[in-house]
Protein backbone atom coordinates (compact mmCIF):
# COMPACT_ATOMS: atom_id res chain seq x y z
CA UNK A 1 0.00 0.00 0.00
CA UNK A 2 2.85 2.37 0.77
CA UNK A 3 4.49 1.54 -2.62
CA UNK A 4 1.37 2.44 -4.61
CA UNK A 5 1.46 6.06 -3.41
CA UNK A 6 5.09 6.62 -4.30
CA UNK A 7 5.81 8.44 -7.52
CA UNK A 8 9.04 8.99 -9.46
CA UNK A 9 12.01 6.86 -10.38
CA UNK A 10 14.22 4.77 -8.19
CA UNK A 11 17.96 5.30 -8.14
CA UNK A 12 18.51 2.10 -10.13
CA UNK A 13 16.12 3.24 -12.85
CA UNK A 14 17.91 6.59 -13.10
CA UNK A 15 21.32 4.92 -13.35
CA UNK A 16 20.09 2.58 -16.10
CA UNK A 17 18.50 5.48 -18.05
CA UNK A 18 21.66 7.63 -17.82
CA UNK A 19 23.84 4.68 -18.83
CA UNK A 20 21.73 4.07 -21.94
CA UNK A 21 21.91 7.77 -22.84
CA UNK A 22 25.69 7.78 -22.31
CA UNK A 23 26.15 4.79 -24.62
CA UNK A 24 23.96 6.34 -27.33
CA UNK A 25 25.78 9.68 -27.07
CA UNK A 26 29.21 8.06 -27.22
CA UNK A 27 28.17 6.33 -30.45
CA UNK A 28 26.79 9.53 -32.03
CA UNK A 29 29.83 11.78 -31.43
CA UNK A 30 32.29 9.86 -33.67
CA UNK A 31 29.65 9.64 -36.38
CA UNK A 32 29.09 13.39 -36.25
CA UNK A 33 32.85 14.05 -36.36
CA UNK A 34 33.34 11.83 -39.40
CA UNK A 35 30.42 13.52 -41.14
CA UNK A 36 31.88 16.98 -40.45
CA UNK A 37 35.30 15.84 -41.70
CA UNK A 38 33.77 14.44 -44.89
CA UNK A 39 31.99 17.76 -45.46
CA UNK A 40 35.23 19.73 -44.95
CA UNK A 41 37.02 17.34 -47.32
CA UNK A 42 34.33 17.87 -49.98
CA UNK A 43 34.48 21.65 -49.49
CA UNK A 44 38.29 21.67 -49.79
CA UNK A 45 38.13 19.70 -53.03
CA UNK A 46 35.52 22.11 -54.42
CA UNK A 47 37.50 25.22 -53.41
CA UNK A 48 40.76 23.91 -54.86
CA UNK A 49 39.00 22.99 -58.11
CA UNK A 50 37.43 26.47 -58.39
CA UNK A 51 40.71 28.30 -57.75
CA UNK A 52 42.71 26.08 -60.10
CA UNK A 53 40.08 26.54 -62.80
CA UNK A 54 40.30 30.34 -62.35
CA UNK A 55 44.11 30.21 -62.56
CA UNK A 56 43.95 28.15 -65.75
CA UNK A 57 41.35 30.47 -67.29
CA UNK A 58 43.58 33.48 -66.51
CA UNK A 59 46.49 31.69 -68.20
CA UNK A 60 44.38 30.96 -71.31
CA UNK A 61 43.28 34.61 -71.59
CA UNK A 62 46.83 35.86 -71.06
CA UNK A 63 48.21 33.48 -73.70
CA UNK A 64 45.66 34.96 -76.14
CA UNK A 65 47.02 38.49 -75.31
CA UNK A 66 43.59 39.65 -74.10
CA UNK A 67 45.34 41.59 -71.29
CA UNK A 68 48.08 42.89 -73.55
CA UNK A 69 51.71 41.83 -73.26
CA UNK A 70 52.37 39.71 -70.15
CA UNK A 71 54.43 41.06 -67.28
CA UNK A 72 58.06 39.92 -67.33
CA UNK A 73 58.69 36.78 -65.23
CA UNK A 74 55.05 35.77 -64.77
CA UNK A 75 54.93 33.40 -67.77
CA UNK A 76 51.29 34.47 -68.15
CA UNK A 77 50.27 33.15 -64.72
CA UNK A 78 48.52 35.46 -62.24
CA UNK A 79 50.73 37.32 -59.75
CA UNK A 80 48.42 36.60 -56.79
CA UNK A 81 45.01 35.22 -55.92
CA UNK A 82 43.86 38.79 -55.25
CA UNK A 83 44.43 39.58 -58.91
CA UNK A 84 41.86 36.91 -59.81
CA UNK A 85 39.33 38.57 -57.47
CA UNK A 86 40.09 42.21 -58.37
CA UNK A 87 40.11 41.45 -62.08
CA UNK A 88 42.40 42.35 -64.95
CA UNK A 89 41.77 45.10 -67.49
CA UNK A 90 41.13 44.05 -71.05
CA UNK A 91 43.72 45.66 -73.33
CA UNK A 92 41.28 46.36 -76.17
CA UNK A 93 38.62 47.90 -73.91
CA UNK A 94 38.44 51.69 -74.11
CA UNK A 95 36.30 52.00 -70.97
CA UNK A 96 38.66 49.93 -68.76
CA UNK A 97 36.46 46.84 -68.54
CA UNK A 98 37.87 44.11 -66.29
CA UNK A 99 37.58 40.35 -66.30
CA UNK A 100 37.21 38.78 -62.85
CA UNK A 101 37.92 35.11 -62.34
CA UNK A 102 36.86 34.63 -58.69
CA UNK A 103 34.18 36.38 -56.64
CA UNK A 104 36.21 35.96 -53.49
CA UNK A 105 39.08 33.90 -52.14
CA UNK A 106 37.42 30.97 -50.37
CA UNK A 107 38.25 30.02 -46.79
CA UNK A 108 40.22 26.84 -46.29
CA UNK A 109 37.73 24.55 -44.49
CA UNK A 110 40.47 23.08 -42.29
CA UNK A 111 42.41 26.22 -41.31
CA UNK A 112 39.39 28.58 -41.49
CA UNK A 113 41.62 31.14 -43.20
CA UNK A 114 41.82 32.66 -46.68
CA UNK A 115 45.58 32.08 -46.56
CA UNK A 116 46.39 29.33 -49.04
CA UNK A 117 49.72 27.78 -49.88
CA UNK A 118 50.94 29.00 -53.28
CA UNK A 119 53.38 27.58 -55.81
CA UNK A 120 54.83 29.28 -58.86
CA UNK A 121 55.67 27.46 -62.07
CA UNK A 122 59.37 27.69 -61.13
CA UNK A 123 58.85 26.06 -57.69
CA UNK A 124 59.27 22.37 -56.96
CA UNK A 125 55.87 20.57 -57.19
CA UNK A 126 56.12 19.47 -53.53
CA UNK A 127 57.50 22.78 -52.28
CA UNK A 128 55.86 24.46 -49.29
CA UNK A 129 57.48 27.83 -49.92
CA UNK A 130 56.37 30.19 -52.65
CA UNK A 131 58.94 31.76 -54.95
CA UNK A 132 56.66 34.76 -55.48
CA UNK A 133 57.02 35.00 -59.25
CA UNK A 134 53.46 33.94 -60.07
CA UNK A 135 50.63 31.66 -58.93
CA UNK A 136 50.71 28.33 -60.73
CA UNK A 137 49.02 26.19 -58.05
CA UNK A 138 47.30 26.41 -54.65
CA UNK A 139 47.17 23.99 -51.74
CA UNK A 140 45.87 23.81 -48.18
CA UNK A 141 48.22 24.71 -45.34
CA UNK A 142 46.67 22.18 -42.96
CA UNK A 143 48.70 19.34 -41.45
CA UNK A 144 45.70 16.99 -41.43
CA UNK A 145 45.54 13.88 -43.58
CA UNK A 146 42.83 12.19 -45.58
CA UNK A 147 41.53 8.75 -44.61
CA UNK A 148 44.03 7.11 -46.98
CA UNK A 149 46.93 8.90 -45.27
CA UNK A 150 47.53 11.49 -48.00
CA UNK A 151 48.13 14.97 -46.53
CA UNK A 152 45.53 17.49 -47.65
CA UNK A 153 48.41 19.80 -48.55
CA UNK A 154 49.31 17.43 -51.40
CA UNK A 155 45.91 17.60 -53.09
Amino acid sequence: MKRARQRGLTLVELIVAFTIMLVLTSMAVPLARSKMRAERRRELLHDLTDMRHAIDKYKDYCDQNIFGPPKQGTNCWPESLDQLVDGVKIASSADGKKIRFLRRIPKDPFTRSTEWGLRSDQDDPKSTSWGGENVFDVYSKTDEKDTDGTPFSEW
